[in-house]
């Protein structure tokens, strides 16, 4: 077994020979340890003799067309097993150029407790072509100082308790709560709370839909959440960036991945042990509020030149022993419901698990980039929250949506 720390070249690889086969892995920078790859990879090759993987490790700028050509002219540097973000799926399945797998994921795969997030966005054309492998949500971050001194004495259940308590943090000095005005993933999750949607399919064509009364009553709680804060309407979680807005004080919560708490006391040492976590509240206290699902699939290209052997390697990797041990290693979500209880011991991750179990994510169509490129609901969102009336703009943002959407049929 060979290391090199270089991108795009063998991270894990080994020797042909023998009658060896090899099976080439694309995966992501960051997305698992050195570590944990070394430990899968002694393993795997272990208990498939015969099988060596070599695994090159990817950046992320410029990835899509590298994966978009490797699928289309193959070759023997081509990989067998590509990981791909999960909203990414349909771009590559619409050419035909992934190996289906449907019947993998009904029969040996568990497909019905995967995470909705993850595995929905995995089809395309009602047949799955992209298999869950970790996942990461949004929580509440919150200050446990200022809400023991606003005598709040438990996290909220329902978005109701939620709008209350934050009312009573943002006070004097303090923000109840820090949300930028265009932090539209937070929007989106809200949306779907209310059983609206961002955009769906009509008659085959689709559209966008932000002017429903759901979609609408989702943004109407996100101005009044975003009200009790200074957070620039203007201005994504980005701008500026958060992390470094909570590390200042002042502020009570913001809604962000776990793993962001670790920058915030980087910054501000002074914050260690006081940063707590719960999921997004729910409209009711049965079970938290619908969330965007950011995360990875793994996909077979259709060109692999051993399909036993690269189906062998993402059954493995999504398998509860290794999708565990991942999901530890790097603060993940597993891609199974019922997989939750193996990170129930990390107070972030154990809140990211359980809003993960009603998570989302974009509309399942190859134009969705477009949409994002565009981003006219960033627009729609910054002109609401400064005063203009939202079915008015909820329908110029919808309208906007659905011509982004309808570029592949004119």
């Amino acid at each position: 077994m060979s290391v090199s720390l270089l991108s795009g070249c063998g991270l894990v690889s080994g020797e042909d020979g023998g009658g060896q086969r090899t099976v080439t892995v694309w995966l992501m920078k960051d997305s698992a340890s050195r570590d944990f790859l070394g430990r899968f990879t002694d393993e795997f090759e272990r208990t498939h003799p015969g099988l060596d993987l070599d695994v090159r490790i990817q950046e992320w700028t410029g990835i899509g067309e590298k994966v978009h050509t490797a699928l289309r002219t193959g070759g023997d540097d081509a990989p067998d097993v590509i990981e791909v973000g999960n909203t990414q799926v349909p771009g590559y399945a619409e050419d035909g150029r992934l190996l289906d797998l449907t019947l993998e994921s009904m029969r040996d795969w568990g497909i019905r407790d995967w995470l909705p997030g993850l595995a929905e966005p995995g089809q395309w054309m009602s047949q799955q072509y992209g298999i869950p492998w970790y996942a990461a949500n949004r929580v509440v971050l919150y200050r446990k100082d200022l809400f023991e001194r606003a005598g709040v004495t438990a996290p909220p259940r329902t978005q109701e308790e939620w709008l209350d308590l934050t009312e009573r943090l943002d006070a004097g000095s303090d923000q109840g709560i820090y949300l930028a005005g265009q932090d539209w993933y937070t929007l989106a999750g809200l949306i779907w709370e209310q059983g609206g949607d961002l955009a769906r399919q009509r008659g085959g064509a689709w559209e966008g839909t932000l002017d429903s009364e759901a979609a609408l009553n989702g943004m109407d709680f996100y101005r009044r959440l975003q009200a009790l804060g200074d957070g620039p309407a203007d201005a994504d979680e980005e701008h500026p960036p958060q992390a470094g807005v909570f590390a200042r004080g002042q502020v009570a919560q913001i809604v962000a991945v776990p793993g962001l708490a670790g920058a915030i006391v980087e910054e501000n040492p002074g914050l260690k042990g006081k940063i707590g976590f719960f999921p997004v509240p729910g409209r009711s206290a049965d079970a938290p509020g619908a969330v965007f699902t950011g995360g990875s699939d793994l996909v077979v290209a259709k060109n692999t030149g051993d399909r036993d052997a690269a189906v062998a390697v993402v059954e493995a990797l999504t398998g509860a022993k290794w999708n565990t041990d991942l999901a530890r290693t790097m603060n993940y979500v597993p891609n199974k419901k019922s997989l939750a209880k193996a990170v129930a011991g990390e107070e972030g991750v154990a809140a990211m698990a359980a809003g993960a179990a009603r998570g989302r994510a974009t509309p399942t169509t190859p134009r969705w980039g477009a949409v994002e490129a565009d981003n006219p609901i960033k627009e729609y969102m910054t002109r609401v929250l400064g005063g203009a009336d939202a079915g008015t703009e909820a329908r110029r943002a919808s309208a906007r949506i659905t011509a982004l959407l309808d570029l592949d049929s004119r």
